[in-house]
């Protein structure tokens, strides 16, 4: 299993906006993708913006292209969303997932 990773920073306003734009909008259309594991939306509030961290899990690279096109490491932002982040992260960061707790550990689901 793969992990992609990707930031972007927000006003506090917006990060709540983007936080509804990727539950309305984002998580509906990974689900839809063949080899998509899984998601998480994590921020972390800061003085005067909050920082967004997304983690999506995959099954193999070519999963991954199949969402990200030919250049994996490329950031997928709508426009909607990029209209609602002070800035974002141009390049992802993809891990190998060796170990796993909680309802779906790597090798099931």
């Amino acid at each position: 299993m793969i992990a992609r990773i990707w930031t972007a920073r927000a006003s506090p306003r917006d990060a709540h906006a983007y936080c509804d734009h990727f539950d309305r909008a984002v998580a509906p259309a990974l689900r839809r993708l063949a080899g998509h594991a899984g998601a998480e939306l994590l921020t972390l509030n800061r003085d005067d913006e909050v920082e967004i961290l997304v983690i999506t899990r995959w099954r193999s690279l070519e999963a991954i292209a199949g969402f990200a096109g030919d250049d994996i490491e490329s950031a997928v932002v709508a426009p909607e969303a990029q209209q609602l982040l002070l800035s974002w992260d141009r390049r992802v960061r993809h891990f190998t997932v060796t170990s796993m707790t909680g309802p779906n550990p790597i090798g099931e689901g």
